[in-house]
């Protein structure tokens, strides 16, 4: 079953991790030709995306899972049909709302001279909220490459258009005629919004063969019966989201308005410099959430659960590694004036493993369609977020938002694993566990007395110890390298 979902992992990671890397590299070039303020706007708005999908989607990519997982045939394409009705109709009515109530949501949001930024996230939010569940088939049915090329197909369009705005666009304008009517050196991070929106659109053009067999007419019985086991989970999504993102928000209204702009953008930029282990949990989820949510019997769920933490914590410690014991060629990936963040990048990290490992822990409650632990758990640790950062952020700035980010991860990894000793008792190897913790940490910690010594010595000694912690993991697992590239391979 774990060689199943490495399978899976390595199809929607290997096949897309070329295109993501593409996407996030457009971090060095926005982090050049954007100011940190500038930066910040980007940073402040793609924090509030994430927190209105949750809202707009209504947890019912997971409600899809869990009912398209136990229905056959025409009823399969009626959860379709409902669950995409639904969030399509919601989606809907917030972009008309976004669009005529513009005026006072761009002053509330201290973007009065930029009401356009407002209606571009109003569209893009819409958009991708109408294809999560045109994606969700695609991840259900098991069509991985299928959802793979979309995916890279889109990130490659933004790319592209983004390098047009920011490079092509300006010299262009420079012979006048259209082009210079259409550029204005003052939009900034318009630009971005722009690349996205018509890349969200293109994408749902493209999905079309997802959803050509199907209406989005909802059934409000089955409607009803969704949104019973998902809103439970839209609850804590919400919360989760804030958790993850709510340090932007704090950091923007917590600091002096003179400097919180700035602030935001280096926090923006550090935190994607994580790019390998943010992939690697996106791929992960992306095929661990419809592998759990399947039928399974009780003690093939628990024997897989528990492996896969397992295989989860030895990844990223890796990827951590590889990140930390070569910070100095990441941080080359950010503009000269955001490397000035760089202490908080193994912070960010660690809180990145912590809420991977959260949502490995919390898959028996999704299974069991006990979702209301899921209120517990973010409530919690939201909880935690607000009070930390309104302790930290006003005197430590991005430095204390990191460390709040930390602590909320880490009480709701605590939480999450109490729980599941009390509810549905999963036999994690936590020794083996900690053993790779450990090993990464003296690894790790054997840097802080290199920083001085030449390049060829100190970066001979990270790869030698980012080799062993390899070494060591696979002697331990028993793990046949060989073997494991060829079935992935064959994949």
């Amino acid at each position: 079953m774990i060689r199943q979902l490495a399978g899976q992992t390595a199809i929607y990671g290997i096949s897309s991790i070329a295109s993501r890397l593409l996407n996030y590299l457009l971090t060095p070039l926005l982090t050049r030709v954007l100011t940190t303020a500038e930066y910040g706007v980007i940073t402040d708005m793609y924090a509030l995306i994430p927190f209105a999908m949750v809202i707009l989607t209504m947890g019912m990519e997971t409600g899809y899972f869990r009912f398209a997982g136990k229905a056959e045939g025409l009823a399969k394409r009626e959860v379709f049909s409902t669950s995409w009705g639904a969030v399509s109709s919601v989606a809907i009515l917030f972009a008309a709302l976004v669009w005529i109530f513009t005026p006072q949501l761009s002053r509330m949001m201290a973007y009065a001279d930029h009401p356009s930024y407002i209606r571009l996230v109003g569209l893009i939010i819409a958009l991708d909220v109408i294809t999560s569940i045109p994606y969700a088939r695609l991840r259900q049915e098991g069509k991985a490459k299928r959802f793979v090329a979309i995916r890279t197909f889109s990130v490659l369009l933004n790319v592209l258009i983004v390098l047009f705005l920011y490079l092509t666009l300006p010299k262009l304008a420079t012979s006048g005629g259209i082009w210079a009517s259409l550029y204005d050196p003052d939009y900034g991070p318009g630009y971005y919004l722009v690349s996205n929106l018509i890349t969200s659109l293109v994408t749902l053009l493209v999905l079309y063969p997802s959803y050509r067999d199907t209406l989005p007419v909802i059934r409000w019985h089955l409607l009803r019966d969704m949104l019973f086991y998902s809103f439970p989970l839209l609850v804590s999504g919400v919360a989760g989201v804030a958790n993850m993102f709510i340090d932007r928000q704090m950091i923007k209204y917590l600091m002096p308005a003179d400097e919180a702009m700035d602030a935001l953008g280096i926090y923006g930029a550090v935190a994607k410099l994580g790019v390998i282990l943010l992939l690697f949990i996106q791929m992960y989820r992306y095929a661990a959430e419809p592998f759990f949510l399947a039928n399974f019997k009780k003690d093939d769920f628990l024997k897989a659960n528990a492996e896969a933490l397992k295989y989860f914590s030895l990844v990223s410690v890796g990827i951590f590694l590889l990140i930390m014991l070569f910070e100095d060629a990441f941080a080359l990936l950010v503009g000269p004036d955001f490397r000035q963040g760089m202490s908080i990048l193994p912070v960010i990290l660690l809180a990145n493993i912590f809420s991977g490992m959260t949502l490995n822990l919390n898959f028996w409650y999704k299974q069991t369609g006990d979702t209301r632990f899921a209120l517990w758990i973010t409530g919690t640790g939201l909880i935690v977020t607000v009070l930390l950062n309104v302790w930290w952020v006003p005197s430590m700035g991005y430095i204390g938002a990191a460390w709040a980010r930390l602590g909320c991860e880490t009480v709701m990894l605590g939480l999450s694993y109490l729980l599941n000793r009390i509810h549905y008792p999963t036999p994690y190897p936590l020794r083996r566990i900690g053993e790779y913790f450990l090993l990464g940490a003296l690894c790790y910690g054997v840097t802080f007395f290199t920083p001085t010594w030449p390049g060829i010595w100190k970066y001979s000694l990270h790869l030698a110890l980012l080799l062993l912690f390899g070494y060591y993991a696979l002697r331990r697992e028993h793990i046949d390298l060989k073997a494991l590239v060829r079935s992935i391979v064959r994949r």
